[in-house]
């Protein structure tokens, strides 16, 4: 069946249209390049920040409402696709990990987040050290840099809540420190459900953390405007990894660590870059660290006003296994970060609003939820802990408490950093309290 393909500006969308064009190269956005479908209110936003128009394909639009039911919510599945525009799928066997590590949880939430917050901040100073040693030229000291992943590693291997918690409700001075090092945090978090030894775990962190300083050779408009280059400039832009390799090679690091820096930007089916390697071709630490700096840049763009929902960009990974990072990695990295994730913003289905503080893998989608505001959104003074599949145990269908939905970063009243997640109390209203 044939189709024919319309321009609509971007305010003009509704929801069951599907975009088959943008007004700008599709490597410039965070959107697949085979096409999709609009399926809530948060895609129209998002292609707001990108575009002033888009194509829609006309056949497709009435495909996808039909596929997805008048409500438009369906959480994860494929939409049938032209083969004008599919991109190629390559499929692998799946991953093999050697001697699998099956790590547990062996400390609360409330314990590891008394550590990690020290560790964190060690990571950023000895992350700003290393940048200032490379922007002046100076051969960078990697000691500091190296216990510090260490360090993170061991937490994440202890109870990888605490550091999903700080890398979301964490405020940063600096953009490229905070996609490092929340970048470190996802790779951690799906390689400790992949079982990798602590070994390998510190490789991938160290990694992930030094990948972006390629990016110190660039100028500074490149850096500051990334998600908005024109394809010459872009071209510039991609040279960042070859450009921190080079920085990084006499530096006496690891080449597995090396290996993370100089891979992290390649794709499973080839569109990546430097070299553009594809399959089992690019090494597995470097796929891990990959999808989470492509995860990262979903929900933590440099411009806030066009992040996704956690759990939007976590379907937008869904629809990419096999295409641009490999199934049953993506499968690995969902179980282990959730359908909401740590730090995503949400809505019950009785009107409360909150931020899911964990999850449970045998229960994606009724996670611990902290209550900070009530059914009117009024926000609470004291929040409160909700562990949804504890709270749903043995209730009938009806009566159960889940989440309608995932709300953008900043939604007003939702202020996670403001409460002890440990004991749920505000921590502004009892400062305030002080003051007077």
């Amino acid at each position: 069946m044939g189709f024919q393909t319309k321009k609509v500006f971007v305010h003009d969308l509704e929801i069951g249209m599907f975009v088959s064009d943008l007004d700008r190269p599709w490597h410039q956005t965070p959107f697949p390049i085979q096409g999709f479908p609009i399926r809530s209110q948060d895609d129209i936003r998002a292609l707001t920040s990108y575009c002033k128009w888009v194509a829609v394909d006309v056949a497709e639009a009435r495909q996808a409402i039909e596929e997805t039911g008048s409500g438009g919510k369906l959480v994860f599945g494929r939409q049938k696709k032209s083969k004008d525009r599919a991109r190629q799928e390559v499929k692998l066997p799946p991953l093999n990990i050697r001697e699998p590590v099956a790590h547990q949880k062996v400390t609360s939430l409330r314990k590891e987040l008394k550590v990690s917050r020290r560790l964190m901040a060690d990571a950023d100073r000895s992350l700003t050290k290393v940048f200032e040693s490379i922007k002046s030229n100076q051969p960078p000291d990697l000691t500091e840099i190296a216990r510090a992943t260490q360090s993170m590693v061991s937490s994440v291997v202890r109870n990888p809540d605490a550091m999903l918690w700080l890398s979301r409700t964490r405020q940063y001075d600096d953009f490229t420190y905070q996609h490092s090092v929340n970048t470190a945090v996802w790779a951690l978090v799906c390689g400790r459900e992949l079982g990798l030894n602590e070994g390998l775990l510190n490789h991938l962190g160290m990694g992930c953390l030094l990948s972006q300083v390629g990016k110190l050779a660039l100028p500074e408009r490149l850096v500051q405007n990334e998600g908005r280059l024109e394809s010459d400039d872009f071209e510039l832009y991609r040279t960042y990894v070859e450009k921190g390799v080079q920085r990084l090679s006499d530096s006496g690091v690891s080449r597995a660590v090396l290996s993370v820096v100089q891979n992290h930007r390649e794709r499973h089916n080839g569109s990546g870059f430097p070299e553009g390697v594809r399959g089992d071709r690019i090494p597995l630490l470097g796929k891990i660290a990959g999808l989470a700096e492509y995860f990262e840049s979903l929900v933590g763009p440099r411009e806030m006003s066009q992040a996704m929902t956690p759990a939007r960009a976590v379907s937008m990974l869904y629809e990419l296994r096999n295409i641009e990072f490999q199934e049953d990695l993506v499968e690995k990295f969902i179980a282990a970060v959730g359908v909401y994730p740590t730090g995503s913003l949400v809505e019950l289905n009785d009107g409360q609003r909150g931020v899911v503080v964990s999850h449970s893998s045998e229960r994606r989608l009724w996670p611990k939820v902290m209550v900070m505001a009530d059914r009117t959104h009024k926000p609470l003074k004291t929040a409160k802990i909700i562990d949804l599949a504890k709270y749903n145990e043995g209730k009938d269908a009806h009566d159960t408490m889940s989440i309608a939905e995932c709300l953008p970063s900043g939604t007003e009243g939702l202020h996670p950093e403001h409460y002890d997640v440990t004991g749920a109390e505000s921590r502004w209203a009892l400062s305030q309290m002080i003051r007077v």
